[in-house]
């Protein structure tokens, strides 16, 4: 475990710290021909072997700068096919986090998978996986003949009242799970607050019950599961 960390700290600092945004415009411009790019896994290159402290440790460093290097330019090129950003950005994440768990594990890669598989705590899982998408698909076919009678606001940005609601129900989970009910009526109050002047701004009866009985049902859902869960 000890090196696995040691290996995400030095990630860590190279890929953000030690990166500045001159540097990734520089690559994204002019991909295998950047400097920078170089620059960049020398910088990784010598991380892992400060944080090691082991030089004898040079060919795991070599091989992970390596491996860095050709999944770096795999999303350079892969970059313009995606409108968002945010999915190779990701994918090249998860790729670099999975090289650096072989890396460390790779004398028992089996066994320590299975140990992590054996340590999942099923029943949390499956209720975090529920009031994600499952309950906001729920929620949106519960309200659906009242959202229909909602004028809709442009102005407002896609699809956030969704990530709202989801983000809203795993807070009410942790609070369940740690024992603080309490947070719940502050998380509450809080929307509440935030909420107060749009609704005032509106002065649409309508809006204002459509957010109340969607705010107590996502509420109320995150409540129930989180008691299903302590059941357990």
């Amino acid at each position: 475990m000890t090196l696995f960390i040691k290996l995400l700290l030095a990630h860590l600092i190279g890929d953000f710290l030690l990166q500045p945004t001159r540097w990734v415009i520089h690559k994204e411009a002019r991909k295998v021909r950047s400097g920078f790019l170089y620059a960049h896994i020398l910088v990784h290159f010598s991380l892992i072997l400060l944080l090691l402290w082991d030089l004898s440790r040079w060919q795991l460093a070599l091989l992970i700068a390596v491996l860095h290097y050709a999944i770096d330019l795999g999303k350079l090129y892969a970059n313009p096919l995606f409108r968002y950003k945010s999915i190779p950005f990701f994918a090249d994440q998860f790729l670099h986090l999975a090289v650096l768990y072989v890396c460390s594990y790779h004398t028992q890669l089996w066994e320590h998978s299975r140990m992590l598989m054996g340590q999942v705590n099923w029943p949390l899982l499956t209720a975090v996986v529920f009031l994600s998408f499952p309950a906001a698909i729920i929620m949106t076919r519960l309200l659906e003949r009242m959202s229909d009678q909602i004028e809709l606001d442009h102005k407002s940005l896609p699809n956030a009242g969704k990530y709202i609601g989801m983000i809203e129900r795993l807070f009410v989970l942790l609070f369940i799970l740690i024992g603080r009910w309490d947070a719940i009526g502050l998380l509450i109050t809080a929307k509440s607050v935030f909420r107060f002047n749009d609704l005032k701004a509106s002065n649409n009866r309508k809006l204002t019950e459509y957010i109340l009985i969607g705010t107590l049902l996502s509420f109320g859902i995150a409540i129930l599961t989180g008691l299903v869960y302590l059941s357990f």
